[in-house]
């Protein structure tokens, strides 16, 4: 894994494109700590598929709830 600041991995983008294609990770600096990683997509799918989504969880709801609804107003309002 190779770390370097952000400054030279703008001037290296296609050099480090090049590495996460071969399997390599690069840490990308930013004021001496760790801002960004660039890593193999192979990897990064694998880190994105561990956390379900909201979504997900929600469309996995299996079936509607029913609640009844009091339809009275809490308390009075005066506009």
């Amino acid at each position: 894994m190779k770390t370097m600041r952000l400054r030279e991995a703008r001037a290296r983008l296609s050099a480090i494109v090049a590495a996460a294609e071969k399997g390599e990770t690069t840490i990308i600096t930013k004021n001496g700590r760790p801002a960004a990683m660039v890593v193999p997509v192979e990897d990064g799918r694998r880190r994105d598929t561990t956390r379900p989504s909201l979504a997900d969880y929600l469309l996995g709801f299996p079936g509607p709830l029913d609640a009844p609804r009091d339809p009275s107003p809490l308390r009075e309002v005066d506009l």
